[in-house]
């Protein structure tokens, strides 16, 4: 399986956010742990509702959370 490509700055805006810490943020988006490392560490692509809702809890818009550079050309 390919890595994603997706990337994140999840772990810059939880420490921006007061350090919350990944259960804090898994606990809000309803997920665990364990998938917020995963997502943190681009091994797993979040849904994009799951997506939407890890932007919201930052207060910032999804293009500023998740990117997705260099998409494959037609």
């Amino acid at each position: 399986m390919a890595k994603t490509r997706i990337t994140n700055t999840i772990r810059r805006c939880r420490f921006d956010a007061g350090e919350m810490t990944q259960k804090a943020l898994a606990d809000r988006v309803g997920v665990t742990r364990q998938t917020i490392i995963a997502i943190e560490s681009a091994k797993y692509s979040p849904s994009l509702e799951l997506a939407f809702q890890i932007a919201a809890v930052f207060d910032k818009p999804l293009s500023e959370v998740f990117a997705y550079p260099n998409p494959p050309k037609d």
